[in-house]
């Protein structure tokens, strides 16, 4: 059975969430629309069944556990658990169990990689770590990042300028609010609405979450990047000499470049 996975604009399956922080445990019928009005961001989970991916999004997934299936325009890609994909258009996923966070209107770059490592590359805040696995191509655009918390964590109470979204890949803890707390387990898929106030806790066991943002304020700009900050002319890096510059409309960048 395939199941159509398309923008929130046409799907009916999906209910709207609204302004509170939503947990859901990860199976092939979840289907909720985090769209806010910045940003139109979709979740879905596959399991079993064939899930498709339409067009005019980039889909970012997560395996949770089991092997899956990525059939993109680049071939078809076999994914284990903790392996995550970035699909831009169309394609399908099957087998194992997921989760596909999409944002319409982006076209990003097409990636596959993990397994996901037990710890984070940079540090974070209370002891967490994270690691950008998908980074934006372009300062502002959509990134996907691990987050590990170790045992013993008691977070800051803190919130975001923007939602977040994903799933607990490893782990057991706590997300913690003004208004309670709620048990987190492997699988538990989640929407955190921008400034909604909350803060994770562990006791005995590490947490590792998946979490997207659907921008960013840091990465590559085109004024700031390794290929042109690198590159020296008469000694000096030509980030300061804007008048050998790309300008735009010249031909730089792919589908989704400015």
């Amino acid at each position: 059975m395939t199941t159509s996975h398309a923008p929130p604009e046409v799907r009916h399956d999906a209910p709207r969430h609204g302004g509170t922080i939503l947990f859901r445990a990860l199976s092939p019928g979840l289907a909720v629309d985090a769209s806010d009005a910045r940003h139109a961001v979709w979740l879905a989970g596959w399991g079993g069944g064939t899930l498709a991916l339409e067009a005019g999004a980039t889909h970012f997934g997560y395996v949770v556990s089991g092997v899956a299936r990525v059939d993109a325009p680049a071939g078809r890609f076999e994914l284990g658990e903790g392996m995550f994909f970035a699909l831009p258009g169309e394609g399908r996923v099957a087998g194992g169990l997921g989760l596909v966070i999409s944002q319409g209107g982006f076209a990003g770059l097409f990636q596959i990689g993990g397994p996901i490592e037990a710890r984070g590359r940079l540090r974070y805040i209370d002891g967490g770590t994270d690691t950008l696995i998908v980074p934006p191509p372009v300062l502002g655009d959509p990134c996907l990042n691990l987050l590990h918390l170790p045992p013993g964590t008691r977070q800051t109470m803190h919130a975001h300028p923007s939602l977040r979204a994903g799933v607990i890949a490893r782990g057991h803890g706590r997300c913690v609010t003004p208004g309670g707390a709620r048990a987190l387990a492997p699988g538990d898929a989640f929407v955190i609405p921008d400034g909604a106030d909350h803060c994770f806790h562990t006791d005995g066991e590490a947490l590792t979450v998946i979490a997207f943002h659907p921008d960013s304020d840091s990465g590559p700009s085109h004024e700031d990047h390794p290929m042109l900050n690198r590159t020296l002319v008469g000694g000096e890096s030509a980030a300061r000499r804007p008048e050998i510059h790309t300008r735009a409309g010249a031909g730089a960048g792919g589908e989704g470049a400015p």
